[in-house]
């Protein structure tokens, strides 16, 4: 796969470091890298569509973004993880991949638009 933009390379390199913390065996860091790198699709999907972002918070963004009243539902639940709360024993109380979850927005959210 070819990289054509800035937001791509960027969304790649936490996808990676993702999949490294995780294979080391650190799933929380794997879990932020995830958050960070949806951050990435959210902001590319408004500017592309001429949206405004609420600012440089992921957390705001997303939220924001799950606001939205047009988003399909089933991108919605998906969004919903990355918001969700860690146990104070830092799990997440639902069984999800955060990693396949934010590749899977990329695919249904930007990769209908040609760059």
């Amino acid at each position: 796969m070819s990289i054509d933009s800035e937001w791509e390379t960027l969304f790649l390199n936490e996808i990676q470091k993702a999949n490294q913390a995780r294979n080391s065996g650190n799933e929380g860091k794997a879990r932020v890298c995830a958050r960070r790198a949806t951050g990435i699709i959210i902001k590319e999907y408004l500017h592309r569509n001429q949206l405004p972002d609420p600012g440089t918070s992921m957390y705001e963004r997303l939220v924001f973004f799950n606001s939205l009243p047009f988003i399909d539902e089933t991108i919605k639940e998906t969004i919903a993880h990355f918001i969700i709360r860690v146990t104070p024993n830092h799990k997440l109380p639902i069984e999800v991949d955060l990693i396949n979850d934010a590749i899977y927005l990329k695919e249904n959210l930007l990769n209908s638009f040609s760059n």
